[in-house]
């Protein structure tokens, strides 16, 4: 399996112009590739309260349906983040794009300080069918919770797509726990964080994949970088030879799942019993 990974500046509050940089980053991909993955909120940039209605658009804009048309007339899949609007609300979304139309919607679960007061937060941890995968995305701040990435793999992910805004000083801290959430969830990881400055924030890139064994497959430096990268698929069942903690783990997350007739599987993230 081939991906991309678009590591790209992107311009705060300037749709269009990163709409553009995505159909070019989309233009040079090989006829292999089956993804190509770009960081958080890359169509929009980070919005404001003062400009969050004007920026968002809904699964049926302008933006997703011309980048749904791309995936088709490319054979390609996409994801790709945006600020969505839902029934006058706003989302921090990442969306699936398949030649097929829209897989899968994941609304960012975990509000980092700059969503809060910006964004709802999503409900549900999603995943979906995808090239013969069970494939689940998850957004920046996200990852930093074990239990995240843990619901995923409860629905049968084996590929985890990260969609990334992560700025200094806290770029590590991704950095680290991509590692830790494909080792202990034994699935394919794939990170792609934004690069470039913006809105006094400087965003250290280093995108990067992970395998299930918690190995380094490919990763970017600090710069613009569009990195191709080959999954070898055969580690999923070769890293399961001698302990499954999927099988093995005997504490369950609070939570349901459902699955709809697409075969879309979601976890419903549970109220708090307490804090």
């Amino acid at each position: 399996m081939r991906i991309e990974l678009a590591q790209l500046p992107c311009l705060d509050w300037q749709p269009e112009h990163n709409l553009e940089l995505a159909r070019q980053a989309i233009e040079r991909t090989t006829a292999q590739t089956d993804l190509i993955v770009f960081p958080e909120t890359f169509l929009t940039g980070f919005p404001r309260a003062d400009n969050l209605a004007q920026l968002s658009q809904p699964l049926d804009g302008p933006a997703i349906t011309q980048l749904g048309a791309l995936a088709r007339s490319r054979n390609l899949s996409i994801a790709i983040g945006f600020s969505e609007s839902l029934g006058g609300r706003y989302f921090n979304t990442t969306v699936l794009l398949t030649p097929q139309g829209i897989a899968m919607v994941y609304r960012k679960v975990h509000m980092w300080a700059s969503d809060q007061g910006i964004f709802s937060p999503g409900e549900r941890i999603e995943c979906c069918e995808w090239h013969g995968l069970r494939v689940g995305a998850l957004i920046c701040y996200d990852i930093e919770f074990p239990e995240s990435a843990r619901a995923l793999a409860s629905l049968g992910a084996e590929l985890l797509l990260v969609t990334d805004g992560n700025m200094d000083p806290y770029g590590p801290v991704h950095r680290r726990a991509i590692v830790a959430r494909a080792m202990e969830n034994q699935m394919f990881a794939v990170l792609v964080n934004r690069c470039g400055s913006g809105e006094g924030y400087h965003f250290p890139g280093e995108s990067v994949v992970i395998d299930p064994f918690g190995d380094v497959v490919a990763e970017c430096g600090a710069d613009t970088q569009q990195l191709v990268v080959d999954l070898d698929l055969d580690r999923l069942a070769r890293c399961k030879n001698a302990y499954d903690y999927r099988k093995e783990r005997r504490i369950d997350l609070a939570g349901t799942q459902q699955q709809t007739a697409d075969g879309v599987r979601s976890f419903m993230i549970a109220p708090r019993k307490f804090d």
